[in-house]
Protein backbone atom coordinates (compact mmCIF):
# COMPACT_ATOMS: atom_id res chain seq x y z
CA UNK A 1 0.00 0.00 0.00
CA UNK A 2 2.79 2.41 0.94
CA UNK A 3 4.65 1.57 -2.27
CA UNK A 4 1.55 2.32 -4.34
CA UNK A 5 1.04 5.62 -2.49
CA UNK A 6 4.67 6.59 -3.14
CA UNK A 7 4.24 5.86 -6.84
CA UNK A 8 1.04 7.90 -6.87
CA UNK A 9 2.71 10.80 -5.07
CA UNK A 10 5.51 10.98 -7.63
CA UNK A 11 3.31 10.61 -10.73
CA UNK A 12 1.17 13.67 -11.46
CA UNK A 13 -0.47 12.05 -14.47
CA UNK A 14 -1.64 9.13 -12.34
CA UNK A 15 -2.94 11.59 -9.73
CA UNK A 16 -4.91 13.41 -12.42
CA UNK A 17 -6.46 10.13 -13.62
CA UNK A 18 -7.43 9.08 -10.07
CA UNK A 19 -8.95 12.50 -9.25
CA UNK A 20 -10.82 12.63 -12.58
CA UNK A 21 -12.24 9.12 -12.17
CA UNK A 22 -13.26 9.80 -8.56
CA UNK A 23 -15.01 13.07 -9.45
CA UNK A 24 -16.82 11.51 -12.42
CA UNK A 25 -17.99 8.47 -10.42
CA UNK A 26 -19.23 10.53 -7.46
CA UNK A 27 -20.85 13.06 -9.81
CA UNK A 28 -22.78 10.30 -11.61
CA UNK A 29 -23.73 8.71 -8.28
CA UNK A 30 -25.23 11.95 -6.96
CA UNK A 31 -26.83 12.69 -10.34
CA UNK A 32 -28.60 9.31 -10.47
CA UNK A 33 -29.31 8.92 -6.75
CA UNK A 34 -31.66 11.86 -6.28
CA UNK A 35 -31.53 11.73 -2.48
CA UNK A 36 -28.22 10.26 -1.32
CA UNK A 37 -26.33 11.93 1.51
CA UNK A 38 -23.41 9.53 0.98
CA UNK A 39 -23.01 10.52 -2.67
CA UNK A 40 -23.20 14.19 -1.75
CA UNK A 41 -20.48 13.80 0.88
CA UNK A 42 -18.28 11.71 -1.41
CA UNK A 43 -18.40 14.40 -4.10
CA UNK A 44 -17.45 17.04 -1.54
CA UNK A 45 -14.58 14.85 -0.31
CA UNK A 46 -12.98 15.11 -3.76
CA UNK A 47 -11.77 18.55 -2.61
CA UNK A 48 -9.93 16.87 0.28
CA UNK A 49 -8.25 14.44 -2.11
CA UNK A 50 -7.34 17.38 -4.32
CA UNK A 51 -5.58 19.02 -1.37
CA UNK A 52 -3.20 16.06 -1.02
CA UNK A 53 -2.16 16.05 -4.67
CA UNK A 54 1.10 17.61 -5.86
CA UNK A 55 -0.57 19.86 -8.42
CA UNK A 56 0.25 23.55 -8.46
CA UNK A 57 -1.96 25.89 -6.44
CA UNK A 58 -3.42 27.35 -9.62
CA UNK A 59 -4.52 23.92 -10.89
CA UNK A 60 -6.05 23.07 -7.50
CA UNK A 61 -7.98 26.36 -7.46
CA UNK A 62 -9.35 25.78 -10.98
CA UNK A 63 -10.46 22.20 -10.27
CA UNK A 64 -11.96 23.17 -6.91
CA UNK A 65 -13.94 26.06 -8.41
CA UNK A 66 -15.25 23.83 -11.22
CA UNK A 67 -16.40 21.19 -8.71
CA UNK A 68 -18.09 23.70 -6.41
CA UNK A 69 -19.60 26.04 -8.98
CA UNK A 70 -20.62 23.60 -11.73
CA UNK A 71 -20.49 19.90 -10.85
CA UNK A 72 -21.94 19.95 -7.33
CA UNK A 73 -25.02 22.12 -8.12
CA UNK A 74 -25.61 20.26 -11.40
CA UNK A 75 -25.44 16.81 -9.81
CA UNK A 76 -27.67 17.82 -6.89
CA UNK A 77 -30.28 19.57 -9.06
CA UNK A 78 -31.94 16.38 -10.32
CA UNK A 79 -34.09 15.59 -7.29
CA UNK A 80 -36.35 16.94 -4.60
CA UNK A 81 -33.42 17.25 -2.20
CA UNK A 82 -31.72 19.90 -4.36
CA UNK A 83 -32.56 22.87 -2.14
CA UNK A 84 -31.70 20.94 1.04
CA UNK A 85 -28.29 20.06 -0.41
CA UNK A 86 -27.70 23.68 -1.32
CA UNK A 87 -28.89 24.77 2.13
CA UNK A 88 -26.26 22.57 3.75
CA UNK A 89 -23.56 23.71 1.32
CA UNK A 90 -24.47 27.37 1.93
CA UNK A 91 -24.28 27.02 5.71
CA UNK A 92 -20.98 25.15 5.35
CA UNK A 93 -19.60 28.12 3.41
CA UNK A 94 -20.86 30.60 6.02
CA UNK A 95 -19.27 28.69 8.89
CA UNK A 96 -16.00 28.18 7.00
CA UNK A 97 -15.69 31.95 6.47
CA UNK A 98 -16.37 32.60 10.17
CA UNK A 99 -13.92 29.90 11.23
CA UNK A 100 -11.25 31.43 9.00
CA UNK A 101 -11.86 34.77 10.68
CA UNK A 102 -11.56 33.22 14.13
CA UNK A 103 -8.45 31.37 12.99
CA UNK A 104 -6.72 34.72 12.48
CA UNK A 105 -7.49 35.70 16.08
CA UNK A 106 -6.91 32.33 17.77
CA UNK A 107 -4.72 30.36 15.39
CA UNK A 108 -2.36 33.03 14.08
CA UNK A 109 -2.36 35.72 16.78
CA UNK A 110 -2.93 33.35 19.72
CA UNK A 111 -5.77 35.41 21.25
CA UNK A 112 -8.48 33.16 22.72
CA UNK A 113 -11.87 34.61 21.74
CA UNK A 114 -15.07 33.05 23.12
CA UNK A 115 -17.41 35.81 21.94
CA UNK A 116 -16.74 35.69 18.22
CA UNK A 117 -20.39 35.14 17.32
CA UNK A 118 -21.04 38.73 18.47
CA UNK A 119 -19.52 40.06 15.24
CA UNK A 120 -21.77 37.69 13.30
CA UNK A 121 -24.75 39.18 15.14
CA UNK A 122 -23.56 42.74 14.45
CA UNK A 123 -23.41 42.05 10.73
CA UNK A 124 -26.83 40.38 10.74
CA UNK A 125 -28.54 43.21 12.65
CA UNK A 126 -26.78 45.88 10.59
CA UNK A 127 -28.57 44.64 7.51
CA UNK A 128 -31.71 43.38 9.24
CA UNK A 129 -32.59 46.72 10.83
CA UNK A 130 -32.41 48.68 7.59
CA UNK A 131 -33.88 45.92 5.41
CA UNK A 132 -37.09 45.95 7.49
CA UNK A 133 -39.46 48.65 8.65
CA UNK A 134 -37.65 48.69 12.01
CA UNK A 135 -35.45 51.61 10.96
CA UNK A 136 -38.52 53.87 10.71
CA UNK A 137 -38.66 53.93 14.54
CA UNK A 138 -35.46 55.92 14.96
CA UNK A 139 -34.26 57.21 11.57
CA UNK A 140 -35.38 60.81 10.95
CA UNK A 141 -34.93 60.54 7.19
CA UNK A 142 -35.25 57.93 4.46
CA UNK A 143 -37.84 55.30 3.62
CA UNK A 144 -37.51 51.80 4.99
CA UNK A 145 -37.14 48.94 4.31
CA UNK A 146 -34.38 49.53 1.83
CA UNK A 147 -34.58 47.65 -1.43
CA UNK A 148 -32.80 44.35 -2.02
CA UNK A 149 -30.16 46.10 -4.15
CA UNK A 150 -28.75 47.61 -0.94
CA UNK A 151 -27.66 44.13 0.18
CA UNK A 152 -24.45 44.35 -1.86
CA UNK A 153 -23.54 47.65 -0.21
CA UNK A 154 -24.35 46.26 3.23
CA UNK A 155 -21.84 43.44 2.67
CA UNK A 156 -19.14 46.10 2.86
CA UNK A 157 -20.93 48.07 5.60
CA UNK A 158 -21.36 44.95 7.75
CA UNK A 159 -17.69 44.14 7.24
CA UNK A 160 -16.60 47.63 8.33
CA UNK A 161 -18.99 47.86 11.31
CA UNK A 162 -17.87 44.45 12.61
CA UNK A 163 -14.21 45.47 12.18
CA UNK A 164 -14.84 48.65 14.20
CA UNK A 165 -16.43 46.63 17.00
CA UNK A 166 -13.48 44.24 16.80
CA UNK A 167 -11.14 47.16 17.46
CA UNK A 168 -13.37 48.40 20.29
CA UNK A 169 -13.18 44.94 21.84
CA UNK A 170 -9.43 44.77 21.35
CA UNK A 171 -8.60 48.09 23.04
CA UNK A 172 -9.64 47.17 26.62
CA UNK A 173 -8.24 43.62 26.45
CA UNK A 174 -4.75 44.44 25.18
CA UNK A 175 -3.19 43.76 28.57
CA UNK A 176 -5.23 40.64 29.24
CA UNK A 177 -3.96 37.20 28.25
CA UNK A 178 -4.92 33.55 28.50
CA UNK A 179 -7.95 32.59 30.57
CA UNK A 180 -8.73 36.21 31.46
CA UNK A 181 -8.90 37.12 27.77
CA UNK A 182 -11.31 34.24 27.20
CA UNK A 183 -13.54 35.46 30.05
CA UNK A 184 -13.56 39.05 28.76
CA UNK A 185 -14.42 38.03 25.18
CA UNK A 186 -17.10 35.64 26.47
CA UNK A 187 -18.63 38.55 28.37
CA UNK A 188 -18.48 40.73 25.26
CA UNK A 189 -20.38 38.13 23.25
CA UNK A 190 -23.09 37.84 25.90
CA UNK A 191 -23.34 41.64 26.29
CA UNK A 192 -23.94 42.08 22.57
CA UNK A 193 -26.64 39.38 22.57
CA UNK A 194 -28.35 40.87 25.64
CA UNK A 195 -28.24 44.38 24.14
CA UNK A 196 -29.93 43.16 20.96
CA UNK A 197 -32.45 41.28 23.10
CA UNK A 198 -33.38 44.37 25.13
CA UNK A 199 -32.95 47.20 22.64
CA UNK A 200 -36.68 47.53 22.08
CA UNK A 201 -37.12 50.37 24.59
CA UNK A 202 -37.12 53.26 25.15
CA UNK A 203 -36.58 53.33 21.36
CA UNK A 204 -37.45 50.16 19.49
CA UNK A 205 -34.32 49.52 17.41
CA UNK A 206 -33.97 45.72 17.35
CA UNK A 207 -37.53 44.67 18.27
CA UNK A 208 -36.10 42.80 21.25
CA UNK A 209 -36.75 39.11 21.67
CA UNK A 210 -39.36 39.16 18.90
CA UNK A 211 -36.61 39.63 16.33
CA UNK A 212 -36.69 41.18 12.89
CA UNK A 213 -39.03 39.50 10.42
CA UNK A 214 -39.51 39.91 6.67
CA UNK A 215 -35.94 40.98 5.93
CA UNK A 216 -35.67 42.08 2.31
CA UNK A 217 -34.00 39.43 0.10
CA UNK A 218 -31.11 40.56 -2.11
CA UNK A 219 -31.71 41.68 -5.68
CA UNK A 220 -29.32 41.86 -8.60
CA UNK A 221 -30.45 43.24 -11.98
CA UNK A 222 -34.07 42.58 -11.02
CA UNK A 223 -33.40 38.96 -9.95
CA UNK A 224 -34.53 38.25 -6.39
CA UNK A 225 -32.45 35.84 -4.30
CA UNK A 226 -34.86 33.67 -2.31
CA UNK A 227 -33.65 30.08 -2.56
CA UNK A 228 -30.59 28.35 -1.05
CA UNK A 229 -29.39 27.47 -4.55
CA UNK A 230 -29.10 31.22 -5.27
CA UNK A 231 -27.45 32.13 -1.96
CA UNK A 232 -25.00 29.29 -2.52
CA UNK A 233 -23.24 31.24 -5.26
CA UNK A 234 -23.17 34.43 -3.18
CA UNK A 235 -21.54 32.55 -0.30
CA UNK A 236 -19.17 30.75 -2.68
CA UNK A 237 -17.83 34.01 -4.13
CA UNK A 238 -17.36 35.55 -0.66
CA UNK A 239 -15.74 32.36 0.62
CA UNK A 240 -13.24 32.18 -2.24
CA UNK A 241 -12.36 35.83 -1.65
CA UNK A 242 -11.96 35.13 2.09
CA UNK A 243 -9.65 32.17 1.49
CA UNK A 244 -7.54 34.21 -0.93
CA UNK A 245 -7.21 37.12 1.51
CA UNK A 246 -6.41 34.87 4.48
CA UNK A 247 -3.75 32.97 2.53
CA UNK A 248 -2.15 36.24 1.45
CA UNK A 249 -2.22 37.59 4.99
CA UNK A 250 -0.77 34.41 6.47
CA UNK A 251 2.61 34.82 4.75
CA UNK A 252 2.65 38.61 4.70
CA UNK A 253 4.46 40.90 7.09
CA UNK A 254 1.42 41.22 9.36
CA UNK A 255 0.89 37.44 9.28
CA UNK A 256 4.44 36.80 10.45
CA UNK A 257 3.92 39.43 13.15
CA UNK A 258 0.78 37.62 14.35
CA UNK A 259 2.72 34.35 14.62
CA UNK A 260 5.54 36.07 16.50
CA UNK A 261 3.07 37.54 19.01
CA UNK A 262 1.47 34.12 19.40
CA UNK A 263 4.78 32.44 20.21
CA UNK A 264 6.24 35.09 22.56
CA UNK A 265 4.96 38.62 23.05
CA UNK A 266 8.11 39.85 24.80
CA UNK A 267 10.40 38.54 22.09
CA UNK A 268 8.12 39.96 19.39
CA UNK A 269 8.12 43.39 21.03
CA UNK A 270 11.91 43.24 21.38
CA UNK A 271 12.14 42.61 17.63
CA UNK A 272 10.22 45.83 16.97
CA UNK A 273 6.72 44.43 16.41
CA UNK A 274 4.05 46.89 17.67
CA UNK A 275 1.86 44.76 19.91
CA UNK A 276 -1.11 47.13 20.06
CA UNK A 277 -1.44 47.58 16.33
CA UNK A 278 -0.81 43.90 15.60
CA UNK A 279 -3.45 42.65 18.05
CA UNK A 280 -6.02 45.23 16.97
CA UNK A 281 -5.43 44.27 13.35
CA UNK A 282 -6.10 40.61 14.20
CA UNK A 283 -9.38 41.45 15.96
CA UNK A 284 -10.49 43.77 13.15
CA UNK A 285 -9.68 41.44 10.24
CA UNK A 286 -11.17 38.39 11.95
CA UNK A 287 -14.35 40.25 12.88
CA UNK A 288 -14.81 41.66 9.37
CA UNK A 289 -15.29 38.21 7.79
CA UNK A 290 -17.84 37.27 10.45
CA UNK A 291 -19.73 40.54 9.99
CA UNK A 292 -19.92 40.03 6.23
CA UNK A 293 -21.35 36.55 6.67
CA UNK A 294 -23.81 37.93 9.22
CA UNK A 295 -25.29 40.10 6.48
CA UNK A 296 -25.64 37.04 4.23
CA UNK A 297 -27.22 35.04 7.06
CA UNK A 298 -29.83 37.73 7.76
CA UNK A 299 -30.76 37.99 4.08
CA UNK A 300 -30.94 34.22 3.65
CA UNK A 301 -33.04 33.52 6.76
CA UNK A 302 -35.19 36.68 6.28
CA UNK A 303 -35.45 36.64 10.08
CA UNK A 304 -32.99 37.67 12.79
CA UNK A 305 -33.36 37.21 16.54
CA UNK A 306 -30.91 36.99 19.48
CA UNK A 307 -31.32 33.20 19.91
CA UNK A 308 -29.21 32.64 16.79
CA UNK A 309 -26.12 34.16 18.46
CA UNK A 310 -25.65 32.28 21.72
CA UNK A 311 -22.45 31.18 23.45
CA UNK A 312 -22.92 27.71 21.96
CA UNK A 313 -22.38 29.17 18.49
CA UNK A 314 -19.08 30.75 19.56
CA UNK A 315 -17.95 27.45 21.09
CA UNK A 316 -18.93 25.60 17.91
CA UNK A 317 -16.85 27.94 15.74
CA UNK A 318 -13.90 27.57 18.12
CA UNK A 319 -14.25 23.78 17.94
CA UNK A 320 -14.05 24.01 14.14
CA UNK A 321 -10.73 25.83 14.39
CA UNK A 322 -9.26 23.46 17.01
CA UNK A 323 -10.52 20.33 15.26
CA UNK A 324 -9.10 21.33 11.90
CA UNK A 325 -5.80 22.62 13.25
CA UNK A 326 -5.13 26.08 14.67
CA UNK A 327 -3.26 28.29 12.24
CA UNK A 328 -3.90 25.95 9.31
CA UNK A 329 -6.17 27.33 6.58
CA UNK A 330 -6.86 23.93 4.94
CA UNK A 331 -7.37 22.42 8.40
CA UNK A 332 -9.87 25.08 9.45
CA UNK A 333 -11.79 24.62 6.20
CA UNK A 334 -11.95 20.86 6.80
CA UNK A 335 -12.87 21.27 10.48
CA UNK A 336 -15.68 23.75 9.74
CA UNK A 337 -17.07 21.61 6.93
CA UNK A 338 -16.91 18.44 9.05
CA UNK A 339 -18.60 19.96 12.12
CA UNK A 340 -21.33 21.66 10.07
CA UNK A 341 -22.11 18.57 7.99
CA UNK A 342 -22.11 16.37 11.10
CA UNK A 343 -24.60 18.66 12.84
CA UNK A 344 -26.85 19.45 9.88
CA UNK A 345 -26.85 16.26 7.87
CA UNK A 346 -25.06 13.17 9.16
CA UNK A 347 -26.37 13.13 12.74
CA UNK A 348 -29.79 14.32 11.60
CA UNK A 349 -30.07 11.53 9.03
CA UNK A 350 -28.83 9.00 11.59
CA UNK A 351 -31.45 10.22 14.07
CA UNK A 352 -34.25 9.95 11.49
CA UNK A 353 -33.11 6.44 10.49
CA UNK A 354 -33.03 5.19 14.10
CA UNK A 355 -36.41 6.80 14.78
CA UNK A 356 -37.90 4.89 11.84
CA UNK A 357 -36.42 1.63 13.15
CA UNK A 358 -37.85 2.37 16.58
CA UNK A 359 -41.32 3.15 15.21
CA UNK A 360 -41.35 0.00 13.08
CA UNK A 361 -40.45 -2.14 16.09
CA UNK A 362 -37.07 -3.32 14.79
CA UNK A 363 -35.16 -1.58 17.58
CA UNK A 364 -36.51 -0.59 20.98
CA UNK A 365 -34.93 2.64 22.19
CA UNK A 366 -35.85 4.15 25.58
CA UNK A 367 -37.20 7.66 25.49
CA UNK A 368 -34.27 8.95 27.55
CA UNK A 369 -31.85 7.55 24.93
CA UNK A 370 -33.75 8.66 21.85
CA UNK A 371 -31.45 9.77 19.00
CA UNK A 372 -33.02 13.22 18.97
CA UNK A 373 -31.79 13.79 22.52
CA UNK A 374 -28.42 12.12 21.94
CA UNK A 375 -27.24 14.19 18.99
CA UNK A 376 -25.02 16.44 21.11
CA UNK A 377 -23.70 13.41 22.99
CA UNK A 378 -22.70 11.66 19.76
CA UNK A 379 -21.13 14.84 18.49
CA UNK A 380 -19.19 15.24 21.75
CA UNK A 381 -17.88 11.66 21.62
CA UNK A 382 -16.63 12.22 18.07
CA UNK A 383 -14.82 15.39 19.14
CA UNK A 384 -13.21 13.61 22.12
CA UNK A 385 -11.92 10.85 19.83
CA UNK A 386 -10.44 13.40 17.45
CA UNK A 387 -8.85 15.26 20.37
CA UNK A 388 -7.27 12.06 21.68
CA UNK A 389 -5.88 10.75 18.41
CA UNK A 390 -5.35 14.00 16.48
CA UNK A 391 -4.44 16.60 19.15
CA UNK A 392 -2.79 18.89 16.59
CA UNK A 393 -5.88 18.87 14.41
CA UNK A 394 -6.89 17.01 11.27
CA UNK A 395 -4.55 19.07 9.07
CA UNK A 396 -1.96 20.74 11.33
CA UNK A 397 -0.31 23.98 10.32
CA UNK A 398 2.95 23.56 8.42
CA UNK A 399 5.59 26.21 8.05
CA UNK A 400 7.02 26.64 4.54
CA UNK A 401 10.23 24.69 3.97
CA UNK A 402 13.24 26.15 2.23
CA UNK A 403 16.20 24.35 0.68
CA UNK A 404 19.38 25.53 2.44
CA UNK A 405 21.51 24.80 -0.63
CA UNK A 406 19.29 26.94 -2.86
CA UNK A 407 19.30 29.79 -0.33
CA UNK A 408 23.10 29.64 -0.01
CA UNK A 409 23.58 29.48 -3.78
CA UNK A 410 21.17 32.38 -4.21
CA UNK A 411 23.03 34.43 -1.61
CA UNK A 412 26.37 33.58 -3.31
CA UNK A 413 25.04 34.63 -6.70
CA UNK A 414 23.83 37.94 -5.22
CA UNK A 415 27.26 38.58 -3.71
CA UNK A 416 29.01 37.68 -6.98
CA UNK A 417 26.62 39.93 -8.87
CA UNK A 418 27.35 42.87 -6.57
CA UNK A 419 31.12 42.29 -6.86
CA UNK A 420 30.81 42.15 -10.65
CA UNK A 421 28.80 45.36 -10.67
CA UNK A 422 31.48 47.08 -8.58
CA UNK A 423 34.23 45.93 -10.98
CA UNK A 424 32.28 47.25 -13.95
CA UNK A 425 31.64 50.54 -12.18
CA UNK A 426 35.23 51.17 -11.09
CA UNK A 427 36.88 49.83 -14.25
CA UNK A 428 34.42 51.58 -16.53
Amino acid sequence: MKKWLNVLEQNKRLQAIVIAVYIVVTFISLYLAQKSVVAFLLLLSSLLLLHFTTFSHRVKWVIGIVVLSVLLPLAASQGEAYQSYMEVATLVGIYIAMALGLNIVVGLAGLLDLGFVAFFAIGAYTYGIFATTQANNFMPFGQYPLSGESFWVFLIIGCIVAAIFGILLGIPVLRVKGDYLAIVTLGFGEIIRIIFNNLDKPINITNGAMGLASVQPPKLFGLEFMYPSQFYYVVLVILLLTIFVVRRLEYSKIGRAWKAVRENEIAAQAMGIPLVRTKLMAFAVGASFSGMMGVVFAAKQTFVDPTSFTLLESITILVMVILGGMGSVPGVILGAALVTILNLQVLTELTNWLNQLSLSGVVSIPDALSPAKMQRFIFGVILILFALYRPQGLLPAKNPRFDEKELKSGATNMVDGKEGAKDVYFNG
